[in-house]
């Protein structure tokens, strides 16, 4: 009998094998493909026939394990269409790359079992309250919004909406933006339900992924704590899923398979036919426009836990107050920083760069490091000693002939928090210095950082804006924001947006255990709108007038954007390519065709990038016509063509 698979790779169909074994939708099995033997699923629609006559090849075996439902067959086609992605690498997404799926016993998932063993905790009346509406439609789809001032306790009352979902055999789904949060995370989740959630990401060890995948297509595993992937796993029976930091642009997969992982969460739990919980402290605009429209519910938590205070904001004008001597620290700064020490509350400098500095000039020659592999300068990273591209991780020592005789004389221009981070311990040398970067965090001595901080041995940190997403610091009581002047510029659709998001969350690491606390911003900028918008207490003012603006200039979330990205290391090829796919856009497509330009960042990692961008209405569909288009598109050798749908980036 002639059976589809689907297999993990770069194909939009499925291919005919045949088989005597007795098969339905959704089995997966081990079939031959080139000179490998690979796991695909049997699908529900055959490859368009054509003229030509193949010998088939033979399924090898049937895995012996849950079958893939209708439900995620159906999401997993609706995520290909969407995000015109071929769904052979949709399903690439959902399945671990192991020739054999299935583990030979189940001892491991004892941990991952429900336990009694667990403390309790009291919800406030306006926690209580919030619980209620949450949990209140929780037998099929609706999207509920759980928005709090930070360290309101969010996490306890959606934490309550997953045990009743539990209690009842179900399985729930926790989706954070960043690694980086599940260890403090993790503690948290087994203080309060007694057993572990299995964690899910980039990271993970084969061997854990393939004992939760199996546990979860088993229904053993009951919590999973992930990433942006784990939305793609095999749930029994998947009953709650909740996306913690909603706003967060990380959930925004930039490389591989583009897509918004808060947005394919929603479509998940509509084709499961299950409830979803955004939270946040600031909602992302999409998500704002959806409840006042009525399309999502919402619930508010308006006070912090136990009463405690937000931090009081202060502005330190730099045109009043002169900087400390070789330092982008200014001296009435340091005498606020001072009194906070004094009385040992920690203390934290924000500067949302990495690195020691973004510029390495000359001052002979006037040459800047740049990467001769993108069109970026180098980062220079004093404590690795080396100057490092972020965009394609080329790096070199710093050391190079001047074009005017000699050596160059090196002037390093823009802070970064490893430049701070050597200011702070000249200006206190008896203090405990740490930073906290996506540099210093993410590896095994992350988790030790990370304790020390909590019991309060760390004086002063300086860190990114990796600091603001969802830390606990109960000794945090002092911030100082450097960059707000570079934050608060740039032509980003989204720059006002992100920076009322992050000052809100970096707002919510101090003050949480009721002591009072202070930020304070330093700047050159002294328009009072730029940081009234930010620090306003009640974030949906802000989004009110963003979405205003948004509505009569025909942007997101009123129109869709996709933005298609070509790149090629022949720079003449790839204009040619760009104007010819434009043209054809144009006469195929209903909708405004602009670019093609360069983009902003040109090259990257040897190859030079050209930009278009489809403008269209939210009814039409767009996507469906595109892929129609791009299926037949011929590309010139060695180009690539990247879609991005919903873009929130345009570099």
């Amino acid at each position: 009998m002639k059976y589809p698979v689907l297999l993990p790779n770069i194909f939009d169909y499925p291919f005919t094998y045949e088989s005597d074994i007795k098969l339905k939708a959704g089995d997966y099995v081990k079939v031959p493909f080139g000179k490998k033997n690979i796991i695909g699923v049997i699908w529900d629609f055959f490859e368009e026939k054509n003229n030509k006559e193949f010998k088939l090849k033979s399924i090898i075996e049937k895995i012996e394990i849950e079958p893939l439902s209708k439900k995620t067959m159906n999401f997993l086609k609706w995520f290909s269409n969407y995000n015109i992605v071929p769904l052979g690498m949709c399903l690439k997404l959902h399945l671990i790359n192991d020739e054999n799926l299935k583990i030979k016993n189940d001892k491991d998932l004892l941990k991952y079992a429900l336990s009694n063993e667990k403390e309790s905790y009291q919800l406030s009346e306006e926690q209580d309250k919030a619980y209620k509406e949450l949990s209140k439609n929780d037998t099929s789809f609706r999207v509920h919004l759980l928005q709090g001032t930070t360290g309101s306790g969010k996490t306890i009352v959606y934490f309550k909406a997953i045990e009743k979902i539990i209690n009842i055999g179900l399985q729930a789904l926790i989706l954070l933006p960043e690694i980086g949060l599940t260890n403090e995370f993790e503690k948290k989740f087994k203080s309060y339900f007694g057993f572990e959630a299995a964690v899910w990401h980039s990271k993970v060890s084969p061997k854990k992924r393939k004992i939760i995948w199996n546990g979860l297509s088993a229904g053993k595993i009951k919590v999973v704590l992930g990433a942006r992937s784990s939305l793609f796993l095999p749930f029994k029976k998947l009953g709650l899923i909740t996306v913690d930091e909603e706003h967060d642009q990380s959930y925004k997969q930039d490389e591989g398979i583009i897509y918004n992982a808060r947005d394919m969460a929603i479509s998940r739990a509509k084709h499961e036919n299950i409830p979803i919980n955004l939270v946040t402290a600031v909602p992302s605009i999409e998500t704002y426009e959806n409840i006042k429209i009525k399309k999502y519910n919402y619930s508010r938590l308006l006070n912090r836990y136990k009463g405690a205070n937000l931090p009081k904001h202060h502005v330190i004008d730099l045109y009043q107050n002169q900087l400390a001597t070789k330092s982008s620290i200014s001296l009435k700064t340091l005498e606020k920083v001072k009194e906070h020490l004094n009385k040992k509350d920690q203390v934290l400098f924000f500067i949302n760069r990495r690195g020691f500095a973004p510029y390495v000039l000359c001052k002979k020659c006037l040459n800047v490091f740049t990467c001769p592999r993108c069109s970026i300068n180098l980062v220079f990273h004093k404590n690795k000693k080396i100057l490092l591209c972020h965009y394609c991780g080329y790096n070199s020592k710093l050391n190079r002939d001047c074009k005017k005789g000699n050596v160059c004389e090196f002037v390093f221009s823009g802070p970064g928090v490893e430049k701070i981070a050597e200011e702070v311990k000249n200006l206190f040398p008896n203090k405990k210095t740490i930073i906290f970067s996506s540099d210093t965090m993410n590896k095994v001595s992350g988790k030790d950082k990370l304790n020390k901080i909590i019991s309060g041995e760390i004086d002063i940190l300086v860190g990114t804006q990796l600091i603001s997403k969802g830390f606990h610091f109960p000794k945090l009581n002092c911030i100082v924001v450097l960059d707000i002047d570079l934050t608060s510029q740039g032509h980003d659709l989204r720059s006002t947006e992100k920076n009322l998001q992050l000052y809100h969350q970096l707002s919510g690491r101090a003050g949480r255990t009721g002591k009072p606390a202070n930020i304070y911003f330093q700047t050159y900028n002294l328009k009072p709108e730029v940081i009234n918008q930010i620090t306003n207490e009640d974030p949906f003012k802000f989004l009110e007038n963003e979405l205003n603006l948004r509505k009569r200039n025909n942007l997101p979330p009123y129109e869709r954007f996709i933005a298609l990205i070509l790149s090629s290391s022949n720079e003449k090829k790839l204009d040619i390519d760009a104007v010819k796919l434009k043209n054809i856009l144009s006469k195929s497509i209903d909708a405004k065709i602009l670019g093609p330009v360069n983009a902003p960042i040109y090259r990257i990692n040897q190859k030079f990038r050209n930009r278009l961008l489809i403008r269209a209405k939210k009814t039409s569909s767009v996507q469906k016509k595109l892929k129609d288009v791009l299926k037949d598109f011929q590309l010139s050798k060695g180009m690539k063509l990247s879609v991005d749908v919903d873009p929130i980036s345009f570099n």
